[in-house]
């Protein structure tokens, strides 16, 4: 468990690293289109304040665009209770618990740390779980909080919009930009639309790799919390049947969910591990926890 703790901090660092190589080069495309690398150091200083600022930002915008309502102890006692018990447990502050208005059966985690989380549920997850599959789905939202994984969703979140908002000022840049247009090499002006086309999707990329590989270890996370795995493969096995996109879609957001709330997709472009393979480890590692 530490040890995959200590990978996944690892591995975080690396996922940064890229997302900076992709905005250094874009911001260095930017420098060749005007011939200026003033405005190289321009562009990476407005997308690290843009990026800074949805880093503030995701959390509330997380919350909105799924249409989450936060709720007191009173609205839904035993829901309340249950992320009460796990917060005391975990030994972290008592987060804000919101209900989102969805048939689809899922939960996500988020905030910049454990004083600022927040954990959402759908009002389909609580129809169709019973209350130990319930407290073992919320043990794994707790586990991304625990883990410091809404800090890296939320950082992620603030990065690839920072890329998606810099390839489309470049792309206008690319096609607007007069100055010394003959001087410009053919080869590279077609290399750098190419990249620009390419950054948003390889940001987005690394952003579901971060997803996918910080679910088996919140699963992991959740199952110690309540030493009971078999209640989380049982709550994996009913998605496996009552799973829907939810109603309210927003991929931004996606990768933050407990499973993929948009239509299934395979292969990079997976926001989550898949199902079955969830439940796999979780039961193959059920006598370790």
């Amino acid at each position: 468990m530490y040890k995959a703790i200590s990978a996944n901090k690892r591995n975080t660092v690396v996922i940064m690293a890229v997302f900076l190589l992709i905005i250094g080069g874009l911001g260095a495309l930017a420098g060749y289109i005007y011939q200026d690398w003033g405005v190289t150091v321009a562009v990476v200083v407005i997308a690290s304040i843009y990026a800074l600022v949805q880093f503030f930002l995701a959390s509330h915008e997380a919350l909105a665009i799924n249409g989450a309502r936060e709720i007191e102890k009173r609205d839904a006692p035993e829901l309340y209770r249950i992320v009460e018990n796990l917060a005391i447990t975990e030994g972290l502050p008592m987060p804000k618990v919101y209900i989102m208005q969805d048939p689809s059966p899922n939960a996500f985690a988020t905030g910049r740390n454990p004083r600022t989380a927040s954990v959402a549920v759908t009002t389909g997850l609580m129809e169709i779980m019973n209350k130990r599959e319930l407290t073992a789905v919320l043990a794994h939202e707790m586990g991304h909080v625990k883990n410091y994984d809404i800090l890296v969703n939320m950082v992620a979140f603030g990065l690839v919009g920072a890329i998606g908002m810099l390839a489309d000022l470049l792309v206008r840049m690319l096609f607007s930009s007069k100055s010394d247009r003959d001087n410009k090499n053919p080869a590279l002006m077609i290399f750098g639309l190419v990249g620009l086309i390419l950054a948003p999707i390889a940001a987005t990329l690394v952003q579901l790799a971060i997803s996918r590989q910080r679910e088996y270890l919140a699963d992991a996370s959740g199952a110690l919390t309540t030493r009971d795995p078999e209640a989380l493969a049982a709550a994996l096995e009913k998605l496996k049947t009552h799973g829907r996109p939810m109603e309210k879609q927003n991929r931004s957001t996606a990768s933050m969910f407990f499973s993929n709330p948009l239509k299934k997709a395979s292969g990079l472009f997976r926001t989550h591990p898949p199902l079955d393979e969830r439940i796999k480890r979780l039961r193959k590692n059920a006598t370790r926890m």
